[in-house]
């Protein structure tokens, strides 16, 4: 079995898209939530916020993103980023079969699936054209990374919703741990469209206040629902010993990861599964709950996932380690979530600080009772790190990290 460190890093979220852009809006404790106009178009929707990427996207060859959409643009971007960052952009090995790729989202980009609604309603082919099928791939945006850069190994595509960018790092773990790769580029992308919030809006799990700065609300009393989100976030993952051999910085380790599914209900979370997979992912690590520092929760802010995830996590760790969830900074980004937050909770434990969470002034003991970052947050630089997300369809996650400090 090979050990699996985090060499690279590259970040497009509503917060920013480099680590000291990232870092100084956690360092503020402000969210990125802001009035979506946009949805003040369609009729029935209850919620009007969202959060965005507003950094512009760097500059494509044409020949090369024409076929993409902004949900591609946001993933190669972010790959590019982590690419130079591991130092591993301009090296041959990234073309090679040792090299693969492993990326999730919700679906595809917004534009195709409205060509197809115009097909379906109209009956006209007109609708269509050479791109609307391969923008709504549920691989599309895996696909568009081995295109764009010339990735010639394994290919796993991953579309789990909330849990699709930490199932694929996962698997980028378990690929390389079993000898079946030695790099692998892994994460998630998402972008925001008023179908994305509608859906959402129609279950009744969007936050409907009209205060961009107290929504959303994870795991307080007054929790109302998720800000949705969109963004982009890839780690490079590595052989560790290759990782040393070249002298590139590590910034984690990978050493435990667990999925599983709840097979009870489709949006209604179980409990039991929760905690199941926590554990397993402990036990894959060979870790005991004791020695998890701080745990990035899934954390959304509604009432269901947020009462069974605190509840689940309580009955595993108790309160000892340190709790927060960055949704309350950048919203749900969905497939973008697990590796957004999993980036972000190891730049906080690399640089000794951990963001409290926004808007919890009254926790709710439904979520638990657990150990809530809340104020100015903490200095700490923990040992070893988790970072969970949980989806509709009953489907979990559970990633751990060690951070490279420590022996």
């Amino acid at each position: 079995m090979k050990r699996v460190a985090v060499t690279g890093i590259g970040m497009y979220s509503p917060l920013g898209c480099t680590q000291d852009a990232v870092w100084n809006k956690l360092l503020s404790k402000t969210n990125a939530t802001c009035e979506y106009e946009e949805l003040y178009n369609y009729r029935n929707m209850n919620c009007k916020m969202a959060a965005m990427v507003t950094d512009p996207l760097p500059e494509l060859p044409r020949k090369k993103s024409r076929g993409l959409g902004r949900i591609g643009k946001l993933a190669v971007a972010a790959t590019q980023d982590a690419l130079h960052d591991s130092g591993l952009a301009d090296d041959p090995v990234i073309h090679e079969a040792k090299t693969g790729i492993a990326y999730g989202s919700c679906g595809g980009t917004m534009t195709g699936l409205n060509d197809t609604a115009g097909f379906a309603v109209y009956k006209d082919t007109t609708y269509l054209n050479a791109t609307s099928y391969v923008q709504i791939m549920p691989h599309s945006a895996a696909v568009s990374l081995s295109i764009f850069f010339g990735i010639h190994g394994r290919l796993i595509a991953t579309s789990t919703a909330c849990t699709s960018g930490s199932q694929a790092v996962g698997y980028a773990y378990e690929t390389i741990k079993n000898n079946l790769a030695e790099i692998m580029i892994a994460g998630g992308a998402e972008e925001l469209n008023p179908f994305t919030v509608g859906v959402f809006d129609a279950l009744f799990a969007t936050s409907s206040g009209s205060n961009p700065k107290n929504s959303p609300r994870p795991f307080d009393k007054t929790r109302d629902g998720i800000i949705v989100a969109e963004g982009a976030g890839t780690l490079i993952l590595e052989d560790y010993e290759r990782a040393l051999a070249r002298g590139a910085h590590i910034y984690a380790e990978v050493v435990g990861f667990s999925t599983n599914c709840d097979a009870v209900h489709i949006t209604n979370p179980s409990t039991e599964q929760m905690e199941n997979c926590m554990r397993q992912a402990l036990a894959n690590a060979d870790l005991t709950p004791d020695d998890i520092d701080y745990i990035n929760a899934h954390g959304t802010g509604t009432h269901a996932g947020d009462a069974a995830e605190g509840s689940a996590t309580f009955r595993v760790f108790g309160n000892r380690p340190a709790v927060s969830t960055l949704k309350s900074y950048m919203g749900h980004t969905l497939g973008a979530a697990g590796a957004l937050e999993a980036e972000m909770s190891i730049l906080m434990a690399s640089r000794g600080w951990l963001a409290p969470n926004l808007g919890l002034t009254d926790p709710d003991p439904e979520c638990g009772m657990l150990n809530f970052i809340t104020g100015d947050g903490i200095s700490m630089k923990p040992k070893y790190i988790m970072s969970n997300n949980f989806a509709f369809g009953g489907v979990n996650t559970s990633l751990i990290f060690k951070m490279p400090d420590q022996k």
